[in-house]
């Protein structure tokens, strides 16, 4: 058998996975079924939510619970607006969420872009330092950082929340693991060798690369920062809060209304779906946009 005999076979191998590569894929019925299933568990804590914000606290109550839409909703929708006094704590979360964001967003691909691309000393330890930031329980850092905004006479206030926020070590590692796959260093080089200085080559050529982690990450972190607790509770008052710490204000008093907290707590989940279904296309576009360049 000649070395042409081999050949052949492995020529149609390749040439079949060719043609394979553009088809089609299509989704089996087990696939809907299993996809049809999984939605319905994720909706229902939400659904759930929706149905409790339009009953009594009555109803809620009696057992059975009730398991279909009541007469209630705008009315505790509401009630939780004016006594959580959303309005203001909507707008604080917005501006503690977006500045964290977009802080978060560009430091860490900064930093994520040095480590993964640029050669300094100590890079390996830096990096090791900054994953195990990671393995510190939050709760340790929350006496000295109070004291140390009490002593920068920021207490009650939203810059209080943000500046500890402003980059994250996961960001950082998640841009650092992305960028040293998705970034060529060729392509680096050459900009360099075009005369490209780092900021340009900053500007045209990392956060390009990077922008379908930089929509990951943007989205991963307005979410924590929006639904973030234990350190606006201490942080601010009442009198200047967000939206969770508006929302505690609700589970307070003698006999709590849970149809009224479940109407509060579907008021701040809001904005969060909105920011997924405006934003959720372009993110997963960029995710596929990603893969397909790798």
């Amino acid at each position: 058998m000649t070395t042409g005999d081999l050949a052949l076979p492995r020529e149609r191998t390749v040439r079949r996975r060719a043609m394979g590569a553009g088809k089609q894929l299509h989704a089996g019925p087990v696939t809907y079924v299993a996809l049809t299933v999984f939605a319905l568990v994720s909706l229902a804590p939400l659904v759930w939510t929706a149905v409790a914000a339009s009953r009594t606290d009555r109803r809620l109550a009696q057992s059975p619970p009730p398991l279909w839409f009541g007469g209630n909703l705008f009315k505790n929708l509401q009630a939780a607006w004016e006594q959580a006094g959303l309005g203001t704590a909507m707008l604080n979360s917005l501006i503690v969420a977006g500045t964290i964001t977009v802080s978060t967003v560009v430091f860490s691909t900064l930093a994520g872009f040095a480590f993964a691309k640029l050669r300094f000393r100590f890079s390996g330890l830096l990096l090791l330092l900054t994953i195990g930031t990671m393995m510190i329980p939050p709760q340790l850092a929350v006496v000295p950082l109070y004291l140390w905004m009490s002593d920068l006479g920021w207490s009650n206030q939203l810059q209080t929340v943000i500046l500890p926020s402003l980059v994250t070590a996961f960001g950082t590692f998640f841009m650092r693991q992305y960028l040293v796959q998705a970034l060529p260093t060729e392509l680096i080089e050459a900009a360099r060798v075009d005369g490209a200085s780092s900021l340009r080559i900053v500007w045209h050529v990392v956060f390009p690369a990077a922008r379908p982690a930089m929509a990951v990450l943007g989205l991963l972190t307005f979410v924590f920062a929006w639904n973030d607790f234990l350190w606006p509770i201490i942080a601010l008052n009442q009198q200047n809060p967000t939206v969770q710490v508006a929302l505690n204000a609700l589970g307070t008093g003698y006999v709590p209304d849970q149809a009224v907290i479940m109407a509060g707590a579907l008021l701040g989940t809001l904005p969060l779906l909105i920011a997924f279904l405006l934003f959720g296309k372009q993110i997963v576009g960029g995710i596929m946009q990603g893969a397909i360049k790798g």
